[in-house]
């Protein structure tokens, strides 16, 4: 299902281990797993329209025409910390990806990132770009993030991430229109402090164990 360059990703066993991600009571190690997991099975949905090019190959028959993804090395952009928590799973998927990060704190008054860390591979240029986050709230650190790396001048931009808030879809669709949003639940609103609701508390607290 899509909408406007929002793409939700229904599979039943993306929804599944989502579910069992909410729940309060579920560890720190089988958080961890689940989301590794459920960003595997999203890699799948997030990749799906990169362009092919034809190739010839020899099997261990005949020669034959085979397809490969045309272009650069895709480039990973973890937004830290929960980002992190993304990229063994899609880097299973696509094990030559290049990573980069950029890391965002929210300001705790206006609730907008300040940036402490940008490091990127040395070749972004025209290369398809897929920014990860686990939650995207009130969209701020997912613009600003996306508005950097525009500035490297990629072939394309995508995000993904797993919770995602009505009030962050409208900053992201209105300052950066071109770029898909690939979500596994779009939730209700965000509460007072710009928690996703009912969302599933603080991503990087429950994937590192800390608080």
């Amino acid at each position: 299902m899509s909408n406007s360059g929002v793409h939700l990703i229904s599979h039943p066993l993306v929804q599944h281990k989502l579910t069992l991600m909410r729940q309060k009571d579920a560890s720190t190690n089988s958080f961890r797993r689940l989301l590794d997991e459920l960003s595997t099975l999203m890699a799948y949905e997030v990749t799906r329209d990169m362009p092919l090019q034809p190739v010839e190959i020899d099997t261990p028959l005949e020669t034959t025409t085979g397809y490969m993804i045309d272009g650069k090395k895709l480039v990973l952009v973890s937004i830290l910390r929960a980002g992190d928590g993304l990229l063994d799973g899609m880097l299973r998927v696509v094990p030559s990806a290049r990573v980069g990060h950029i890391g965002l704190y929210r300001d705790p008054v206006t609730l907008h990132p300040v940036e402490y860390y940008f490091k990127m591979p040395s070749e972004v240029a025209e290369r398809d770009v897929i920014v990860v986050d686990p939650m995207l709230a009130t969209g701020h650190s997912a613009s600003a993030a996306v508005a950097r790396i525009k500035k490297l001048q990629p072939r394309s931009i995508k995000f993904m991430c797993l919770l995602a808030a009505p009030e962050g879809l409208a900053v992201m669709q209105a300052e950066h229109p071109d770029v898909d949003i690939y979500t596994a639940a779009v939730d209700r609103c965000l509460n007072d402090h710009g928690y996703i609701m009912p969302g599933l508390g603080d991503a990087g607290d429950r994937i590192f164990g800390t608080k």
